[in-house]
């Protein structure tokens, strides 16, 4: 067999170190994907991480085709990968917290809400927000974590049980349009906490659909937006949004939520679906705090992993000026 020339060392390898600056171009300006054909944009930004097991299966075809080119090539996805989503794999600050929350989307299926309640307070968080709760579930929600939070709201199908009193509790419309009146997913309660009074949101945003047109998220999309607004117009400083938002903190369909609020530093806590998860799309969010880690709860009779957090307070406590006009929650 002749040896190669130095022509064909020059070219070997060139399809995977193609595919690498590829892989990292997708990764680095994912936003200039555009969103105008089947919302392919926050199609890739949902799955973003995942791009990179993109990257042992060109390290293999480099190492077959010898090519120094091609593994050269592979650093890229590689840095893109670590720079994006690294700083999460790190360990967490395990010190000193204000709060810790838990957020579920229980399932409006579940076989057994008083031992998903029961396995929430395990965790001992001072909040558990949780979504998809139906009349029939309600009670036995309401029975199983009332000893431990005698402090909670509901608002259609989402609510917050709390270690601390409850005030200024009200719903937050995110009904996105075509959508009747009896719809309601939105909640803000504020929590009289050790460190002052913060807002806390409890948010349930619309479920998305793969069509034969691409990533259905326009529903979801408005009631990000709609959610948006109330968080601005929040007037305490202090802020913590717990929902099920139906995608990453990544798609751009949920910036004009998640452009205003801080994503947690440490942790995937993949949550969707229980049995492989694949997405966080059960989020804890801040503003004038940080979420120092989120980690998941193990399973229980939802397709939604509970997902657990520790948030911290950089700001003195801010006030209401008299806007928050809802009656204060009961104590159970």
């Amino acid at each position: 067999m002749p040896a190669p020339t130095a022509q064909t060392a020059r070219t070997r390898g060139r399809v995977p170190a193609t595919l690498a600056v590829l892989t990292a171009g997708l990764m680095v300006f994912h936003s200039a994907v555009p969103n105008a054909v089947g919302r392919a944009g926050s199609l890739l930004e949902a799955f973003l991480p995942w791009l990179g097991l993109a990257i042992p299966a060109l390290l293999v075809a480099a190492a077959l085709r010898r090519s120094v080119l091609a593994l050269v090539a592979v650093l890229l996805p590689a840095a893109a990968w670590a720079g994006l989503f690294g700083g999460l794999l790190l360990p967490a600050d395990r010190g000193a917290h204000d709060i810790t929350a838990v957020q579920h989307n229980v399932s409006d299926e579940n076989p057994d809400p008083t031992g998903t309640a029961r396995a929430l307070i395990e965790s001992a968080p001072d909040l558990i927000a949780l979504e998809e709760l139906t009349p029939a579930a309600l009670p036995a929600y309401e029975a199983a974590l009332a000893p431990a939070y005698p402090y909670h709201a509901v608002e259609g199908t989402v609510g917050l049980w709390s270690r601390h009193p409850l005030t200024g509790v009200r719903r937050v419309d995110i009904r996105p349009s075509g959508i009747g009146e009896g719809w309601n997913r939105g909640l803000r309660c504020g929590v009289r906490t050790p460190r002052g009074e913060i807002a806390v949101y409890v948010a349930h945003l619309p479920s998305v659909r793969f069509r034969s047109t691409g990533f259905g998220s326009g529903p979801r999309d408005e009631s990000a937006r709609l959610l948006g607004a109330a968080v601005a117009a929040e007037e305490v400083e202090r802020v913590v949004l717990l929902g099920d938002l139906n995608s990453t903190v990544d798609d751009r369909g949920l910036a004009p939520l998640t452009s205003r609020l801080s994503a947690p530093r440490r942790g995937f806590a993949l949550s969707w679906p229980a049995a492989f998860p694949v997405a966080r799309i059960d989020q804890v969010l801040t503003r004038s705090g940080s979420v120092a880690e989120v980690w998941t709860l193990p399973a229980t009779g939802s397709d939604h992993l509970p997902v657990a957090a520790r948030i911290s307070f950089d700001t003195a406590p801010g006030t209401s000026t008299g806007t928050d006009t809802g009656a204060d929650a009961d104590a159970s």
